[in-house]
């Protein structure tokens, strides 16, 4: 079944020059530049559910609409520099390929029989290095371990995928034209594809988001000792410098945790440090990031009391108040005159 898919593969991805223009294209966005599509597929009780996305670097910029068969564009930009027609031959590549899913990796693959379920994951792409020339790649994993992968026109079995895979990719290699085409795929459209998102987006790709900070204490990691915790969020692009300083010595003890996405494409980080509580003050974190034109931000700390204490001080106020109050009209009365008010001990 997989080789009645080469006449639209043939059609759908022509030969062209994807060279030109890649470096005007993709100048002014951070290396390496890269577009994958990712397929994780789940094989239950004879049927298949199928997930599929494409993302422009770390950006999510396509899904899949399995029920329909369409692709689904996150952004306004997400259809890239394609034609309606071309991106209408995309999604019936990809409609096809699903549909014809099973019967190729059940039947060609010969898991039928041998597995009541298993999952697949599918990541293919291309990757620009050094602003010269991309790089693509194809690579298949099943049941969390690799496969097969394609290289050099040819379907190289992974070590791990065993007697299974070399039988996979030898039946495959079999087939010069399929081969020519998957070439094609990810070394012509999906170059020529990753160029035309980054002319459309580059608006929303070279914007540049100011970070917010804030600062907070940690659970304490022992007697006596005060974790230091350092928020920076809302920041793009996503490089971004994050210490913990005394003056102009920076703290070599800081460790920053994973740069995570929020759900507005803006980036978040938190950079902590244990210090002694005693030594806590003149610490200060500092953050460095593209948007700020060169002016750091600096948050300095300060010693945070607790809410117990706080609660504790606003009742003594009270306290004090009122019994001034009472005091007050213990001993002192107020006498009227016309027009005046006299207070008299």
């Amino acid at each position: 079944m997989l080789f009645l898919l080469l006449p639209l593969l043939t059609a759908l991805f022509p030969g062209g020059d994807s060279e030109g223009g890649k470096n005007s294209f993709a100048s002014g966005f951070e290396e390496p530049v890269s577009y994958h599509l990712i397929q994780i597929s789940s094989f239950h009780n004879h049927s298949w559910k199928h997930l599929g996305s494409g993302w422009l670097g770390e950006l999510e910029t396509h899904s899949w609409n399995s029920s329909s068969g369409t692709i689904i564009f996150l952004y306004p930009w997400s259809r890239g520099n394609f034609s309606n027609n071309e991106l209408m031959d995309l999604e019936k590549f990809f409609h096809t390929y699903f549909t014809n899913h099973q019967e190729f990796y059940i039947s060609l693959l010969m898991f039928k029989g041998e597995f009541n379920s298993f999952d697949l994951q599918v990541t293919l792409g291309c990757e620009l290095h050094s602003g010269k020339a991309f790089v693509g790649f194809l690579q298949i994993a099943i049941q969390g371990f690799e496969f097969m992968s394609f290289q050099n026109e040819t379907f190289l079995p992974s070590p791990k995928g065993g007697e299974k895979a070399q039988q996979a990719c030898l039946l495959l290699n079999l087939s010069p034209a399929f081969k020519h085409t998957i070439h094609k795929l990810i070394s012509d459209t999906c170059p020529r594809f990753t160029l035309g998102l980054l002319d459309a987006g580059k608006t929303y790709l070279q914007r540049q988001v100011k970070p917010e900070a804030w600062l907070s204490s940690g659970p304490s990691t022992g007697p006596g000792r005060l974790l230091l915790v350092c928020h920076v969020s809302g920041f793009y692009p996503k490089p971004v410098w994050v210490m913990w300083m005394r003056g102009d010595q920076e703290q070599l003890g800081t460790q920053r945790g994973d740069i995570l996405p929020n759900a507005d494409g803006t980036w978040y980080l938190r950079a902590t440090l244990d210090v002694a509580a005693v030594e806590a003050a003149g610490l200060a974190c500092r953050v460095k990031h593209s948007s700020l034109g060169g002016q750091d931000l600096v948050l300095h700390w300060a010693p945070h009391r607790s809410l117990g204490l706080v609660l504790l001080e606003v009742i003594v106020a009270l306290a004090l108040l009122t019994g001034l109050g009472f005091w007050l009209r213990e001993h002192w009365t107020y006498r009227e005159a016309p027009g005046r008010a006299f207070l008299l001990k």
